[in-house]
């Protein structure tokens, strides 16, 4: 299967993202591949702790802006939420969240490098 089919099944809005840009699908696929690369170091894990939160709300952010721009619509809608509820200091509130959305974000990663290898 074709990456943009892969990644609508994965409830990615690849028309969306490709409007942004345009419909320009070289600029597209090189940019999910910067999206892969900022994941790795922006991981939000759900086991922070209260020391950690301007920390989580920053990551958190970061990806959902990256997640928005590609509209990478699960990754951009659970971030929003975890975003709001951290800054609300309603941490326990987002942790479900984040445990919902890891194994999402995790299939649409591995989606993205299966096909940029």
């Amino acid at each position: 299967m074709e990456l943009f089919e892969e990644l609508k099944a994965l409830g990615v809005d690849v028309d969306g993202g490709l409007k942004r840009i345009n419909n320009n699908t070289k600029l597209y696929t090189r940019l999910l591949g910067t999206f892969v690369k900022s994941m790795e170091g922006q991981s939000v894990a759900p086991d922070f702790d209260a020391a950690q939160v301007t920390e989580a709300v920053e990551k958190a952010h970061a990806i959902k802006g990256t997640a928005g721009n590609l509209s990478i619509t699960p990754v951009y809608v659970a971030y929003t939420k975890v975003v709001d509820l951290l800054r609300a200091g309603q941490i326990d509130d987002a942790r479900p969240i984040l445990q919902e959305i890891q194994p999402v974000q995790a299939a649409i990663v591995d989606c993205i490098k299966g096909h940029m290898e």
